[in-house]
């Protein structure tokens, strides 16, 4: 699986277990809504600064969030 189209999809799970819509999750990571969606959808790539502070509005850890994306690829 791409490593973007793997990240996306982790966002999207994370997201909702940590019970946030994607304006919710935008609002707190400064970012506009439909870019989350984008980045969920795999059509934009995150750099680290977003993955930093998607991490940060999720209360995960960045490392999580490549640890999760990883392991999606390498599985897929």
């Amino acid at each position: 699986m791409d490593p973007g189209l793997a990240f996306g999809k982790v966002l999207r799970v994370v997201r909702t277990e940590a019970g946030l819509t994607q304006e919710q999750l935008a609002l707190a990571a400064g970012v506009d809504r439909s870019f989350v969606s984008m980045v969920e959808r795999g059509v934009n790539q995150p750099t680290i600064r977003m993955i930093f502070r998607f991490a940060a509005a999720l209360g995960v850890a960045p490392s999580r969030l490549v640890e999760l994306t990883e392991a999606k690829v390498l599985l897929s």
